[in-house]
């Protein structure tokens, strides 16, 4: 197994187990060899002010898993229902795509992936809001 690869670009910060680590003056390239690591990009970190939208809210709660603020047992049954609850509503083949791989993620204990794959519908769900609005 090969494991994640993270590219970072300079002084980049990452999270790892809890630990902020920051990339020097360079781009470099981590390989995390450790099945279960939980890692988080604080580029891509959403603010508790920022989950305002259903699928930021199912984002949040897999970051706070991944950040060690929330428990994975008691957080994999919101993610789940959270999934759920979007795939009622986003049913274009795309979407349930990442929804199922979010959905497999979870139940594999794989929180960066869940994470990973509800980020694609970030764009889709602003312009249904966008939509709604105008």
């Amino acid at each position: 197994m090969t494991g994640l690869v993270l590219k970072l670009g300079p002084h980049e910060r990452v999270l790892i187990n809890g630990a902020v680590i920051e990339n020097g003056d360079r781009r470099s390239r981590l390989s995390i060899m450790t099945p279960n690591a939980n890692i988080l990009r604080l580029r891509d970190a959403i603010h508790p002010e920022e989950v305002t939208t259903p699928v930021r809210r199912v984002c949040y709660i897999a970051q706070l898993v991944l950040s060690g603020d929330a428990d994975a047992a008691e957080a994999r049954l919101q993610l789940l229902r959270g999934i759920e609850q979007l795939s009622q509503v986003l049913t274009d083949p795309d979407s349930r795509l990442h929804l199922a791989a979010a959905t497999d993620a979870v139940v594999d204990g794989q929180y960066y992936h869940v994470l990973r794959a509800l980020r694609h519908l970030l764009p889709r769900e602003e312009r249904l809001f966008a939509a709604r609005t105008t």
